[in-house]
């Protein structure tokens, strides 16, 4: 099939992959995977995700800190992430978001990163990448109450309830679906891979982590989001270049500074 699919989160950048990003970027090519969003996670590894998609034109960079990561709660300011995000290769801000799921107790400073990642999309008028897990009022309420609404964004690899995407929808947000989609007792998933409009649909890998089925168990790349594409095309009954070419331009619209050269 021709270049059309989008892998819009993933992390080529971890350890997994060292030394393999020739091989990687082979495989996507030969299964149709024209483009990947590398997302960053923390200050410290973004040089090395700028690094890749310098040297690959068809990666693009998103710049944030994952909320699990509570160490780096003092040393991001709105300021460094404007910075960071003047990088051309920089498309989005993020990873960001709330985790109740990995971190317990008081949780203010993960909600107040939050909110500065937000204010820094506002200032550079880029899309949000939002993680959220255990988490979604207080995310929806954030995003609400900071007007992430005129920069949008992407809830990535959804896990949530039909309702909590038509939440995220009505503040202007677009839907990822992962390799979850494809594994047989995500019947919540499924639902939200049929109701979202196709308009406002992503896919993604979250590679390392999530390999679609038949490939479960097994170490996530890039070229996998094809099964991905393919699952949803099924579960919404359309054929897999519609599918595939309805979330390319939906990725490229929402990501605007991002070129398909």
């Amino acid at each position: 099939m021709n270049t059309l699919l989008v892998d819009s989160h993933c992390h080529l950048d971890f350890p997994d992959f060292k030394g393999r990003e020739d091989e990687l970027l082979a495989a996507m090519k030969a299964n149709g995977v024209g483009w990947a969003l590398v997302a960053g996670v923390t200050l410290e590894r973004l040089p090395g995700v700028l690094a890749l998609t310098e040297r690959f034109p068809n990666l693009f960079a998103a710049a944030g800190v994952h909320p699990d990561t509570e160490e780096q709660g003092e040393e991001l300011d709105e300021d460094t992430l404007v910075r960071l995000a003047g990088d051309p290769k920089v498309v989005a801000i993020g990873e960001t978001g709330l985790d109740y799921y990995r971190l317990t107790g008081d949780l203010e400073w993960q909600r107040d990163r939050f909110r500065v990642h937000i204010r820094a999309a506002r200032r550079t008028d880029k899309p949000l990448i939002i993680h959220t897990r255990e988490a979604a009022t207080d995310t929806l309420r954030i995003l609400d109450e900071e007007g992430a609404a005129d920069v949008g964004g992407v809830f990535h690899c959804f896990t949530e309830t039909r309702a909590v995407a038509e939440a995220a929808l009505e503040l202007g947000f677009h839907i990822s679906l992962s390799g979850i989609v494809t594994f047989k007792n995500a019947i919540q998933i499924k639902e939200v891979a049929a109701f979202v409009p196709l308009d406002r649909l992503l896919i993604e890998t979250d590679a390392p982590y999530l390999a679609p089925v038949p490939h479960r168990g097994k170490l996530n790349h890039p070229a996998l989001v094809r099964h991905v594409a393919e699952e949803v095309a099924r579960l919404r009954g359309i054929d897999l270049l519609e599918l595939a070419q309805a979330t390319t331009d939906n990725f490229f619209r929402l990501f605007g500074s991002a070129s398909r050269a």
